[in-house]
């Protein structure tokens, strides 16, 4: 069936994926406990080494909503996310990490906020009821928090308004929001642009409180060291910066750019 007949959806949920074979399985099956019968689950994975297109593949035959894009030639997180919203065909898409870290009965909550009027709900940590569990040892995890409470506490100041985790990537958002702000940029600071661009066009942006835990196998992708995050961080603040100076437009672009730095 091609894709322009295929039915329409109620939700969309996209997994951007790279080498989680040990999660996607489980995290698959979790989240179907947690959405709408006709729920649809887009997995965007960039070939990864480990195989995780080929778990993705043979859950297929058993899950009808379930479908693979199996990238060989390009990569990225946000290209993949792209990807994955360009397939859906859900009223309302849905995305969040693919290594437990965001807990999948979180979505429900996003779409109950979705149901009550909101154009945009994002799972943040950074909210009353929400945190991030340190692990005794684990020197990542405690690593990537506290390079997103900086960089959030930069953002906030630069961009105002009462928005807490521009971090986060945890997100449920309506098909004609994203449809008028494409995503832009390489990696995490997508998120940044399309919450200061729905912010600035008036949609409906809340937040709901989720605690991050450390992921449950795998590696993670954030970085193996302080230069990494540093490396990871520059982009946020080089976009920061841009998009405090910037005008948007009413079809959702930027006076100066059409792309972030």
């Amino acid at each position: 069936m091609e894709q322009r007949d295929r039915p329409r959806r109620d939700v969309s949920v996209v997994f951007p994926t790279y080498n989680e074979r040990d999660n996607i399985g489980p995290l698959i099956e979790e989240v179907l406990k947690h959405t709408p019968p006709n729920t649809e689950i887009i997995v965007v994975d960039d070939d990864s080494p480990d195989g995780t297109w080929q778990v993705v593949r043979e859950m297929q035959d058993r899950l009808p909503n379930l479908q693979l894009l199996h990238r060989t030639a390009e990569r990225g997180l946000t290209s993949a996310l792209r990807a994955g919203i360009g397939s859906a065909k859900g009223d309302i898409v849905v995305w969040s990490d693919c290594d437990f870290s965001m807990p999948p009965a979180t979505v429900e909550e996003l779409l109950a906020e979705i149901a009550g009027g909101a154009d945009v709900v994002v799972g943040s940590r950074f909210v009353d009821g929400g945190g991030v569990r340190i692990v005794h040892g684990s020197g990542d995890t405690l690593m990537a928090y506290l390079m997103s409470r900086i960089l959030n506490r930069f953002i906030q100041r630069l961009l105002g308004g009462d928005f807490k985790d521009y971090t986060s990537g945890f997100i449920a958002a309506r098909r004609g929001v994203l449809a008028r702000i494409p995503l832009r940029g390489d990696y995490g600071e997508y998120f940044i642009d399309l919450v200061y661009r729905a912010r600035k066009l008036g949609y409906r942006i809340k937040e709901v409180p989720y605690m991050c835990v450390e992921r449950r196998a795998g590696q993670g992708k954030t970085g193996a060291h302080f230069f990494d995050y540093i490396k990871k961080g520059w982009k946020y603040v080089r976009l920061t910066i841009a998009l405090r100076f910037s005008r948007i437009s009413s079809t959702g672009g930027t006076g100066r750019e059409s792309s972030p730095p």
